[in-house]
């Protein structure tokens, strides 16, 4: 069963190719654009970010154990600041295949420092991530942000519940 596993993963996570910089900047552009027609808010918290680490495409599989990997980069203003990947792995009761983009609002200049200067980011680990979901945005205005970052999950498809960040390694790559 566990070699079935790796080679159900391993077919899946072969699909997300190493991207290049030029196909990680339209994808991560046309996924803020999906982001904010989905999610408003987002778009007003993008006014006030420091910075936006956007994650296009991960692919996430998993069958008992599982796990998930994707590229993307991090945008101050229109100018992108660096490329990372995002990689997680889980064990418990799953069983299936997904893909979904997430991008990351950085509000303060400390979560920006943070994430540049630390060897790879645990999320969960170093500033405070908020999730934001429909309960959430409910009640968060400019009045009441008061987080290092918030996170959106959006354009989810395939056959596997729950998306989780937690846990989630965010690492610099070249590009």
């Amino acid at each position: 069963m566990l070699s079935l596993l790796s080679v159900f993963s391993m077919s899946l996570m072969t699909q997300v190719e190493a991207a290049t910089a030029e196909d990680l900047d339209n994808d991560s552009r046309q996924a803020l654009q999906i982001l904010y027609k989905s999610h408003p808010l987002a778009q007003t918290l993008s006014e006030s970010a420091k910075a936006i680490l956007v994650f296009p495409n991960v692919v996430k599989a998993g069958l008992v154990f599982g796990g998930s990997y994707g590229e993307g980069e991090l945008l101050r203003g229109s100018k992108v600041d660096g490329y990372y990947n995002s990689v997680s792995g889980s064990w418990g009761l799953q069983a299936g295949a997904q893909s979904y983009g997430y991008a990351v609002f950085l509000m303060t200049e400390s979560a920006v420092n943070y994430l540049r200067e630390s060897k790879g980011w645990e999320i969960g680990v170093g500033p405070t991530v908020v999730l934001v979901d429909e309960g959430v945005a409910k009640n968060l205005s400019s009045s009441t942000m008061k987080d290092d970052a918030y996170a959106f999950v959006f354009d989810q498809q395939g056959l596997m519940a729950g998306v989780s960040i937690e846990g989630t390694k965010i690492s610099s790559i070249r590009r």
